[in-house]
């Protein structure tokens, strides 16, 4: 494995934002990893471990080494006529994995079609769209653990997976690397369809039988249509997490604002749209300097072409200031900056 010297990261996030590093390496294999973490250990050099930049705010520069995951492959662990497991390296690309999925008659992953990254990034945020979410199809993964760079495998419980989140972002956080993921996939489709907007593509499309190539495509149009490609405008996709409230807060909030929008929660509270709160305060299609609110999406923040890692939370902070003073709810952020 080649350890390179003063990279940019510009082109390995989906920002754009700017990012000098002093030592940059990839990873294909868990050796790799072993290879790099000891690296930097024996250099005393801070590490940020990379997987497709899409869902990170990245400084300006950063003094250590950065690791991008790049293990690849996938393996098909057991099929039976109901069901199969699919072993996938850490590495492999989310977007074609559903397709590789779809394409072999394996079953569960289409309302997540389009969603950029690795899929080694997949559990750590428990990725969610359209009414499903990863841990509803996720079996195990294996990490190697940087400590010790022993390799070890975490069930769906020990993940402790909830909107947005898991055990990697909490306790565990920066204490292992993904290396593979194993998904749990039906044979028969079990679609759900009862999401809103995906109820709405679909009879735009003219579909009242839908398959699950029907289903992944309504999902595609809807992401194409209301969020910006990265190559054409730098963003990270949704920039806040819609906040969890009690039944009160929501009742509260919605005798003064009618058209509030919420969905279902757990443990009875409900989840306001922070998507609609920043426009109702006004932020949608906001543009300061090289940085703005998206045009057709105000829970995307985008980068104009020049804005750096200062500038996009700098525009962070005034809007959820913003909602803070409007609807008494403090919004966070979803994704990680370093």
């Amino acid at each position: 494995m080649e350890i390179l010297r003063d990279r940019s990261l510009r082109a390995y996030n989906t920002f754009g934002l700017p990012c000098s590093v002093r030592y940059y390496a990839e990873a294909l294999t868990a050796d790799d990893l072993r290879e790099a973490l000891r690296f930097a250990e024996e250099g005393g050099h801070p590490v940020l471990v990379l997987g497709g930049g899409s869902n990170v705010v990245l400084p300006a520069d950063f003094p250590g080494l950065v690791v991008r995951v790049a293990l690849q492959g996938v393996e098909l662990l057991e099929d039976t006529r109901d069901r199969c497991l699919l072993r996938v390296g850490a590495g492999e690309d989310w977007v074609e994995l559903v397709e590789y999925c779809l394409a072999r008659g394996y079953f569960g992953l289409e309302n997540l079609s389009l969603i950029p990254g690795t899929v080694g990034a997949a559990p750590i945020q428990n990725i969610g769209a359209y009414g499903v979410e990863l841990r509803e199809h996720f079996e195990s993964l294996e990490a190697l653990e940087r400590k010790t760079g022993r390799i070890v495998r975490f069930s769906n419980p020990e993940c402790r997976f909830s909107y947005r989140d898991s055990i990697f972002k909490q306790e565990c956080r920066d204490q292992y690397v993904i290396i593979s993921v194993t998904l749990k996939l039906d044979k028969r489709p079990a679609l759900v369809t009862t999401y809103g907007a995906l109820e709405g593509e679909l009879a735009r499309m003219g579909i009242t039988d839908p398959s699950p190539e029907d289903v992944s495509r309504a999902v595609s149009n809807l992401r194409r249509s209301r969020l910006p490609d990265p190559a054409v405008l730098g963003n990270a996709g949704s920039f806040f997490k819609n906040p969890l409230v009690p039944s009160e807060v929501f009742s509260g909030l919605k005798s003064r604002y009618e058209d509030l929008v919420a969905f279902p929660g757990p443990e009875n509270l409900l989840r306001l749209s922070a998507g609609w709160m920043i426009d109702r305060a006004g932020w949608k299609g906001v543009r300061k300097g090289a940085v703005g609110v998206h045009t057709e999406h105000a829970l995307v923040l985008v980068n104009y072409g020049d804005a750096s890692a200062d500038e996009i939370l700098d525009l962070a902070r005034q809007i959820q200031a913003s909602v803070k003073h409007t609807f008494e709810v403090q919004l966070e952020i979803e994704p990680r900056v370093y």
